[in-house]
């Protein structure tokens, strides 16, 4: 389609041409330079990923707690996984017993064991995220960071295609005002 505007020809006219290398340069961009915005915010983001993931872990602990209730009301918090709040006990060393409401895994029964993350104060917090969490984050970070470095382009290609146009709209009518009157003669 833009093939034309790059041969010589006496209808092409300067904004044919800078046409033609705008449509090359956004090609360029959408599949060179979003990808690798992406991955550079991906990595990123990988990054603030991990190293809260490693200083989750150092700041949490995990222990072994007993149901001593069953299944309360539902909440979604793990993605589809549905986790209830139930009445959890737990030993800690020096501390004796403690209860505290967690949540828990649908299927958790009374006496049931489950694992229960602490932060240092003893409070029952969300457990630290995962490498399987970590790579879904980055993932999502590059899908976005891509997607919206694309839009933009996509949008600037938009804004700029309208001002050739407009501009092509004005020499086209300079050029009919200069050739209209020679063809009004013919025609008389």
């Amino acid at each position: 389609m833009y093939g034309w505007r790059w041969r010589r020809n006496p209808l092409r006219r300067r904004t044919d041409v800078v046409e033609a290398w705008t449509v090359l340069g956004v090609a360029v961009v959408l599949c060179v330079g979003a990808p690798l915005v992406g991955t550079v915010a991906a990595r990123w983001a990988h990054d603030e990923a991990r190293e809260t993931a490693t200083q989750q872990r150092a700041e949490r602990h995990r222990v072994r707690a007993v149901a001593v209730a069953g299944p309360g009301s539902a909440s979604v918090l793990a993605g589809r996984q549905h986790l209830y709040r139930v009445r959890v006990l737990w030993t800690e060393p020096g501390a004796g017993a403690r209860t505290a409401t967690a949540h828990v895994p649908a299927g958790t029964r009374r006496g049931d064991t489950v694992d229960l993350w602490l932060d240092a104060r003893g409070r029952p917090v969300a457990p630290p995220p995962g490498a399987a969490a970590v790579r879904q984050h980055t993932v999502a970070v590059w899908i976005c960071a891509t997607g919206v470095t694309a839009g933009v382009v996509l949008l600037a290609r938009t804004a700029f295609h309208r001002t050739v146009v407009r501009r092509r709209l004005v020499e086209w009518e300079r050029a009919w005002a200069r050739t209209e009157p020679e063809w009004t003669r013919r025609r008389a």
